[in-house]
């Protein structure tokens, strides 16, 4: 089991599959959480869980980012994103729009919220969620929601390059298949060819306890075949 005891993680998509399986382990490791997330799923996350503070927030609106900035963090682990198919003669600008604001906008707001006071204390951890698809730079049917994440992992390695001797690290989770979640199971996907979101939440807990001389830069992690 993870160590984080005296740490404040900051904790977005509160209230999602995935993000319930994170704010339970973080939870059990110690770590004291500050929930960001929207309406009635971040409601059930909060009588849930224990968290210092809950914040309910459109990423996409960078407002968020001013307020986001009122909370000292030593980490942020960041969940919130989406997906959809599309044959890409038929994907329009809206769909761009719309999967760049999910899954990269969201991501750049947290992270110019956090980003000050890590730097100021010199020490800090960033974890985002890309895809198997980014990993593999192939996404048949999924060709923006592919290039969507690989702009995550892309930021998100870069801003390690540039601020890891500054004390600040980040690492790209890259799920190598579907998730086992309602959702999913809904969508037809079989359960026993998904990843478990609890083995997915042990590997950021791992990620977010090693030193900065073992640090984890990227997590690729695949369901059993």
């Amino acid at each position: 089991m993870a160590n984080l005891s005296g740490t404040t993680i900051m904790l977005t998509g509160a209230g999602g599959a995935l993000a319930s399986a994170v704010a339970q382990e973080l939870v059990d490791a110690g770590a004291e959480l500050i929930l960001v997330g929207r309406g009635d799923s971040l409601k059930r996350a909060e009588d849930r869980l224990p968290a210092t503070e809950v914040l309910d927030l459109d990423l996409t609106d960078p407002a968020c980012i001013d307020i986001l900035r009122k909370h000292k963090v030593d980490a942020l682990v960041h969940t919130v994103g989406g997906f959809a198919m599309q044959d890409a003669h038929k994907a329009t600008p809206d769909d761009l729009a719309q999967m760049m604001s999910l899954n990269m906008t969201t991501l750049f707001h947290c992270v110019q919220g956090v980003l000050p006071h890590m730097l100021r204390q010199k020490e800090g951890m960033i974890v985002g969620i890309s895809a198997g698809q980014a990993a593999r730079m192939s996404g048949k049917g999924a060709a923006l929601y592919t290039a969507s994440k690989a702009a995550v992992a892309a930021y998100l390695l870069s801003l390690n390059d540039e601020l890891s001797a500054k004390g600040v690290h980040s690492c790209v989770v890259y799920p190598m298949g579907a998730l086992d979640t309602p959702a999913n199971r809904e969508s037809g996907v079989s359960w026993e060819r998904a990843i478990d979101p609890r083995g997915v939440a042990q590997s950021i807990a791992h990620a977010l306890t090693r030193p900065a001389r073992a640090h984890v830069t990227e997590l690729k992690i695949y369901p059993e075949v």
